[in-house]
């Protein structure tokens, strides 16, 4: 691995280069994912704030631990966020467009921007 791996809170934070990674297990895995783009922000921050968030909307799904994978673009961010399944089962049907209306909602992310956001440079 490149970048480091802190481990905060049993919760890994993978740093390689310009992308950065939050996940409960390690190695990180997507059984269910939605992406969105934001502006450029303080990642870890902004990674727990929908990790929290997410955890939220699918706390009462058995086995679910949430991913949250920053990659940086040329205006920004794009946030891949969902998460793998520890127990056996098939991901619910419609959990990606549970997750997509979560990336989108402008309330949510208001709140995740400004929280993200302070302190940046």
């Amino acid at each position: 691995m490149a970048g480091g791996t802190r481990r905060k809170n049993a919760w890994h934070e993978v740093r390689d280069g310009s992308d950065y990674t939050l996940s409960r297990h390690w190695p990180a895995r997507f059984d269910v994912s939605a992406s969105a783009r934001f502006p450029a922000l303080r990642r870890g921050r902004l990674a727990r704030q929908i990790r929290q968030d997410l955890w939220r909307e699918f706390k009462h799904l058995r086995g679910f631990s949430p991913v949250i994978h920053i990659a940086a673009t040329e205006d920004g961010f794009c946030v891949t966020a969902g998460g793998q399944f520890m127990a056996k089962g098939r991901v619910p049907q419609g959990a990606v467009s549970r997750i997509e209306t979560l990336l989108d909602d402008p309330a949510r992310r208001a709140r995740w921007i400004a929280w993200a956001g302070e302190g940046a440079a």
